[in-house]
């Protein structure tokens, strides 16, 4: 604390970002201040604060910060360190998903329609979030149905291309083959983006025109397709909130807390549709509720569509937030604290999902925490760590006999999967199927990184875990010898009996199975199988399969070519059953038996 107290004297009166450190050096919170030192002591003043900020300060053993030239530039940058630090303390919005969009490439002069999940300044148009059951799919296809606009991505040349299956099915009116002018198809796109835009009438008129053509034809299969379709378009139609116009495009944001725990929920609304919602269980320790709100909408705002408005509580930072975004995204962004009318109904739904949602979070929130970071800090006792393990490495290799020989490499970081870390390794130098040496090697090109230009990218691990016995731990302990690694702690787990090996003993350490801690590396050393797999079977399947079951003893041309043009691709040929595979011409039950046993040894 004497530290702190001489640091506290010495803090500016500007706008920048603090970075709080626990006693092993890991940023552990960082915060964006107007002024760094009238923010940074109020965490040390004996001042009443929040149940879970006290938590985070009793771990702070020293701090650091960075100047800025603005507050803006401070939430710039308080984003950007969150995003590559991953503080325990920060609201980490791990669990986000990113809906999918339809994009309207009207660059081109035959414009085509796709589904996208990343939206991009490139010029086109973007329609979406589809969310709350709405399939982007079928509304694609109701828009080549009634519009009879292209889906593909075929370059439109001078010379015409052979018109498709969807021209000679009335889906697509074929610009590659010079069917359509540029002027009548021009016509089509317009219709769809109107369509795109909430107009539904002409799609209805035309489905249901369909719909009544083939009940006639008594094609009903087909009949039905357009009834669901119709059906679908109904539910969109009812989610039109009546008194919103529908030219505004809104997000409705709202903060609940427990002081301990907290929640957010995020309703989309747009062309005055409600499009859906989704919900945020949040473990943070900001030191009031408004900077807790804008970190959530800066970091949510990293990785979906900007609206024109967004509705959201009283005490959000609204000027920081709305010159946040004029300066970094360049769009101007309404930001409303409704008191009354539509948006304060909207929301109050809002305050009422976020409020629902946290009630039922908590035990989850402890449970996660049982499952992460109190089982890193166990993880410590049991395995008498010299530090608490945040960043965890784990390897494995993957190979069928000695063929693409690949290795894996996961990241966990306080109990977590870090899936932006993780790395894949073709193995270069070793002969054969040796996993000793294709994980020394795999080793040793990871830790050569360490003290390079790269450790940036490669920060350092505090725990690397090896699935295996002793000899896999000598292999690799070898390689830490031979780079000189001292203060990386290394560890392997046994398959058969879940047994930890260490450096410090002869003896292995066995975990109670029903211990988070062991379950915790048993989640690691699975993950890092599961993704050493998925990197050889993308490799595999690129070969010859013909090539690849040559290996399997018995399994001749004959019954090679069954097994091919049933299944296709060796990834297929893997993931079926004895039975599956006995079904096939030539094969058999003792066959089918063989080649499954054969995959399961060497995977």
């Amino acid at each position: 604390m004497d530290v702190i107290r001489e640091k506290l004297k010495l803090l500016p009166e500007n706008p920048g970002v603090y970075i709080m450190l626990d006693k092993y050096g890991n940023i552990i919170y960082v915060g964006k201040a107007r002024v760094l030192k009238n923010r940074v002591r109020q965490y040390f003043h004996n001042s009443p604060k929040p149940e879970k900020v006290m938590k985070m300060v009793e771990n702070i053993a020293d701090f650091n910060y960075i100047i800025t030239n603005s507050e803006i530039d401070a939430l710039a940058l308080e984003n950007n360190l969150i995003k590559k630090h991953k503080p325990k303390y920060n609201i980490l919005l791990k669990d986000d998903k990113t809906y999918p969009y339809i994009k309207a490439n009207i660059k081109e002069d035959f414009p085509n329609f796709s589904i996208t999940r990343k939206i991009k300044k490139d010029g086109c148009r973007y329609f979406g979030p589809f969310m709350g059951g709405v399939n982007c799919k079928d509304i694609l296809d109701i828009i080549q149905l009634t519009f009879n606009v292209r889906l593909c991505h075929t370059k439109m040349c001078e010379k015409p291309k052979r018109e498709c299956l969807n021209y000679h099915i009335a889906r697509c009116t074929a610009p590659c083959a010079h069917k359509v002018d540029k002027a009548a198809y021009a016509e089509q796109v317009k219709k769809a983006l109107a369509f795109l835009d909430g107009n539904y009438k002409d799609a209805e008129q035309t489905l249901k025109g369909k719909m009544l053509s083939a009940a006639e034809g008594e094609n009903f299969e087909l009949a039905l397709d357009y009834k669901n379709k119709l059906s679908m378009l109904s539910k969109l139609e009812a989610k039109r909130i009546t008194a919103l116009s529908k030219f505004i495009d809104a997000d409705i944001i709202a903060y609940s807390t427990n002081n301990l725990y907290s929640a957010v929920n995020v309703l989309v609304t747009r062309k005055g549709i409600m499009q859906g919602g989704n919900s945020f269980a949040l473990d943070e320790a900001y030191i009031n509720d408004s900077e807790a709100l804008t970190a959530f909408i800066v970091q949510y705002y990293s990785n979906h569509e900007l609206p024109s408005e967004i509705i959201t509580e009283d005490f959000c930072e609204v000027a920081l937030l709305q010159n946040y975004f004029k300066e970094k995204f360049s769009k101007s962004v309404e930001i409303t604290q409704a008191k009354q009318g539509i948006k304060a109904q909207l929301l109050k739904m809002a305050q009422k999902n976020a409020g629902e949602y946290l009630e039922k979070s908590v035990d989850k929130i402890k449970h996660r925490d049982d499952m992460t970071v109190n089982a890193c800090m166990r993880l410590k006792e049991l395995l008498s760590l010299d530090k608490y393990p945040r960043r965890m490495e784990c390897y494995d290799i993957s190979n069928i006999s000695g063929v693409d020989k690949v290795g894996s490499m996961v990241v966990f970081i306080d109990g977590e999967a870090d899936r932006n870390s993780y790395r894949r390794f073709k193995i270069k130098t070793v002969e054969g199927a040796n996993d000793f040496a294709s994980l020394q090697e795999v080793l040793t090109r990871r830790l050569s990184k360490l003290g390079t230009d790269e450790e940036e990218k490669f920060a350092k691990p505090d725990l690397i875990i090896i699935d295996g016995g002793k000899g896999q731990l000598s292999a690799v302990k070898s390689i830490f010898d031979g780079l000189n690694v001292s203060d990386i702690e290394l560890v392997s787990l046994a398959k058969r009996e879940e047994e930890v090996f260490t450096l410090n003993s002869d003896d292995s350490i066995k975990i109670p199975h029903r211990d988070y801690s062991l379950k915790m590396l048993q989640r690691i050393r699975d993950e890092a199988h599961r993704f050493a797999i998925t990197y050889f079977r993308n490799l595999h399947s690129k070969r010859n399969l013909s090539s690849v079951l040559s290996e399997i003893d018995g399994v001749g041309k004959v019954k090679r070519i069954a097994l091919m043009q049933k299944f296709g691709t060796l990834d297929k040929i893997m993931s079926a059953g004895v039975q599956e595979l006995a079904a096939v011409d030539g094969i058999g039950e003792k066959f089918a038996e063989k080649i499954k046993k054969y995959f399961e040894e060497n995977l």
